[in-house]
């Protein structure tokens, strides 16, 4: 079919994390391991495996009509595509991670100007020469293939760029961080071509509607509760909500039903509140899209 949208599907750290959020949204892709292009269960939707370092190319030069990879890979390789929305996931946590620059503790390095003249070892190989050129500083970026931790403490490189998110790695290796150049998540991107045929765009606008209703459920959870008549103003007063809660009178009761969706972070000082101020039933349970 000439409207089948092409998708590609990052392999390594992210896959397992995109293969559950596609579930959360709607799509089940299996792979298997000896080919490169999963099942989906979408008729208008053919799958690829492909490298996140990669996938920008692939989407410029329309092998793929449209991946996902990180704002990183994208800037590393100056792609030249459309980036559809923003996907703040990852195989650890949802937050954006950070590309830093780091030292051994017992570097005299304090900033980037210390490095001038040294080597540094990264896997983001031209983001990082450009972005020393930039500051018009001199220094030696070579690439890393991996373990770019260990080419510091070798004494193969000064300083490495290296993807984090928590820093626990970088300070288990005895590295301290000294400078942050970008920060990145995932980014739903789709080549300019297939962005302007209407078949391809709607279905690639359907899946990032999915899937960032898949996240932000991940983010928020339902409330129910029963609440006297004569407590529902202060009930109210403590209740976030997306517009407002929703209020239903119980049979024959001056009692109140009320739902509403509030934050996951913040569900475990709110409960006790509204316990104290007299609503009881409360059932907390999770939500698997919120549009």
């Amino acid at each position: 079919m000439s409207d089948m949208l092409k998708l590609g599907i990052p392999k390594g750290s992210l896959q397992n994390a995109t293969l559950a959020l596609f579930k959360r949204s709607g799509w089940n892709i299996t792979v298997n391991d000896r080919s490169y292009f999963p099942e989906i269960n979408d008729e208008n939707i053919e799958c690829a495996i492909c490298r996140a370092q990669e996938m920008s190319r692939y989407v410029e030069n329309g092998t793929l009509d449209a991946g996902l990879t990180g704002k990183d890979w994208i800037a590393e390789n100056r792609s030249d595509v459309h980036v559809v929305c923003d996907l703040v996931y990852s195989k650890v946590s949802a937050r954006p991670a950070r590309w830093v620059l780091a030292v051994p503790y017992d570097s005299p390095a304090k900033t980037i100007e210390d490095l001038a003249g040294k080597k540094i070892s990264t896997e983001l190989v031209e983001f990082t020469r450009r972005f020393f050129a930039d500051h018009r500083i001199k220094v030696d970026v070579e690439f890393s293939w991996g373990a770019t931790e260990a080419k510091v403490v070798s004494g193969l490189a000064d300083a490495i760029v290296e993807v984090t998110e928590t820093g626990s790695t970088i300070k288990a290796h005895g590295l301290r961080i000294i400078h942050e150049l970008m920060q990145t998540n995932t980014q739903l991107i789709v080549n300019h071509r297939a962005w302007k045929m209407r078949d391809k765009r709607e279905k690639i606008e359907q899946v990032a509607l999915m899937l960032n209703g898949a996240l932000q459920g991940e983010k928020m959870v339902g409330l129910k509760m029963n609440v006297p008549g004569d407590r529902l103003e202060q009930i109210m007063a403590l209740l976030p909500s997306l517009n407002a809660p929703t209020v239903a009178s119980l049979y024959q009761t001056e009692w109140f039903s009320v739902e509403t969706v509030v934050s996951l972070q913040a569900v475990r000082d709110l409960i006790p509140k509204l316990m104290k101020v007299g609503a009881e039933g409360i059932i907390e349970y999770p939500l698997n899209k919120v549009i």
